[in-house]
């Protein structure tokens, strides 16, 4: 049951009272205004603390008078159906005259077709008005909604867009108001541009203003493709079959939303990286949640703040959430010593993994699976589970060429590649990333440029962490390899 849906059935069912929470004044007032011509055929007053009633003589201003604007709905004749929309009225209600005029009027207005609307951007109800009163909450427009705005901003501005990014842009919108959407679009259009990257950026900057009240959410850039990343093609192949999963067709073909990726693996792996890409070959913002950060010195409020960040994200979905190195903040959750608090956080979490129905894919990254709970490993949480291995010899000569190729794209051709991978047996993409970046800085020194043997110089000079831990990382991988879960390679 949508808003309209609701708004309506409370005005039929003579509810009295209704308590709108939203930030979209104007598009509330909208959804009012036609629901009341069509079908309900009401009259709609409205109230403010600056203008009083702005739209009606009968009623007079009543400028920064809020009592005497309720008392003015009584005069009205009994048989004549009408709203009166309050705005500012909230922080008025926590005065006892006021909250005594409510329930005065309440068996006045039962008898006639009249009801009092209240607008405000969150629930600050007082708790003696909880009974008389219908809370609803208007949510961020729909797809539908934004849709019929971007069309009708590409016919007033006469800009063209194709179908895939339409849908693009359509997705990177969801989540902010109509207001706001409006301003990004009118900002790209008047410049005389189309619409482009550039504008699903402006939309994530928003996005990212949103995210950036809180403290245990960051927006993370990311410009990070496919192509960057060497080998791993078994969990490429499977997240490229779902780029599409957020889009109109797969929900019109009936495609369930997907929840999102485990990813395990030794460190340097490329985990983060894998987190960083599919929010740009999807075209979503991607979002980075701090685990640490969510637990808090008071009683509750880590709790509270597991469900504000719940939340938000859904707020501003469709989106990416990264939760990096997960095992690390739940590996001690049966050692006590919290209250409970660390149980507490981590069974909000997996009721919200079970269960969410949200455009939030989840991509959480752990170093050691063994360490986590089996309640949130199971399937059901995730749509799947890959572990990430030290590269074979071919993935180490594709990721060689991939840094190569970044750091000199005219002449990456020139390094023997078969040499430098056959020499990095146990190294991790980070650490390959690594002895190129210190062979360059050699070179640098002598004012050269560097060589294959500079990189082999330092492969000798480096102890992969893979020899530093080799009895857990062997474990590690003889775990993987049991058929526990599916290979990323």
């Amino acid at each position: 049951m949508n808003f309209e849906e609701e708004f309506l059935i409370a005005l039929r069912s003579k509810s009295s009272f209704l308590y709108v929470i939203s930030y979209e004044e104007e598009r509330v007032e909208y959804i009012i205004n036609r629901l009341m011509r069509d079908p309900l055929e009401r009259i709609v007053y409205t109230w403010d603390f600056i203008n009083g009633f702005n739209n009606s003589t009968s009623l007079g201003q009543l400028r920064r008078n809020p009592t005497e604007a309720l008392s003015k709905l009584e005069i009205l004749l009994p048989e004549t159906p009408c709203l009166l929309v309050l705005k500012d009225y909230s922080r008025f209600l926590q005065e006892i005259n006021v909250c005594r005029q409510f329930r005065n009027l309440l068996p006045v207005l039962r008898r006639q077709p009249k009801s009092v609307v209240i607008l405000n951007n969150k629930n600050e109800l007082p708790t003696n008005l909880n009974d008389i009163f219908v809370v609803l909450e208007l949510p961020k427009p729909t797809r539908s909604e934004i849709s019929k705005e971007i069309l009708r901003l590409s016919q007033l501005f006469k800009a063209s867009i194709d179908e895939e990014y339409f849908d693009n842009l359509v997705n990177a919108s969801l989540g902010l108001s109509v207001e706001k959407i409006r301003q990004v679009f009118c900002r790209v259009l008047l410049n005389g541009n189309n619409f482009n990257d550039s504008t699903i950026d402006f939309l994530f900057k928003e996005k990212q203003n949103l995210i950036n009240q809180n403290n245990f959410i960051e927006f993370s850039q990311s410009s990070i493709t496919f192509d960057e990343i060497g080998g791993l093609e078994s969990i490429k192949n499977w997240i490229n079959l779902r780029k599409l999963n957020f889009s109109e067709k797969a929900l019109n073909y009936g495609l369930p939303l997907a929840k999102g990726l485990l990813l395990v693996g030794i460190q340097g792996t490329g985990k983060s990286l894998i987190a960083k890409a599919i929010a740009t070959e999807w075209s979503l913002p991607l979002f980075r949640l701090d685990l640490g950060r969510l637990f808090g010195g008071i009683v509750g409020e880590s709790e509270s703040r597991v469900r504000n960040m719940i939340k938000t994200t859904e707020s501003l979905s469709p989106c990416i959430l990264w939760i990096d190195e997960i095992d690390k903040s739940f590996q001690f959750i049966n050692q006590g010593g919290d209250s409970g608090t660390t149980n507490r956080v981590l069974s909000t979490l997996l009721i919200w993994l079970a269960e969410k129905q949200s455009s939030v894919f989840v991509v959480a990254t752990a170093n050691n699976l063994q360490v986590l709970q089996l309640e949130l490993v199971r399937k059901g949480r995730f749509d799947e589970i890959f572990f990430l291995d030290l590269p074979t010899y071919e993935e180490r000569k594709i990721i060689f060429q991939v840094q190569l190729k970044a750091f000199r794209p005219q002449t990456y051709f020139f390094y023997d590649l078969n040499l430098l991978s056959q020499q990095t047996v146990n190294f991790s993409g980070a650490e390959i990333r690594q002895v190129i970046i210190d062979a360059m800085y050699l070179a640098f020194h002598k004012k050269r440029d560097f060589t294959s043997q500079d990189i082999l110089l330092q492969i000798k000079n480096t102890v992969p962490l893979a020899k530093l831990n080799s009895q857990i990382i062997g474990e590690l991988q003889n775990w993987a390899r049991s058929g526990c879960v599916r290979s990323a390679s």
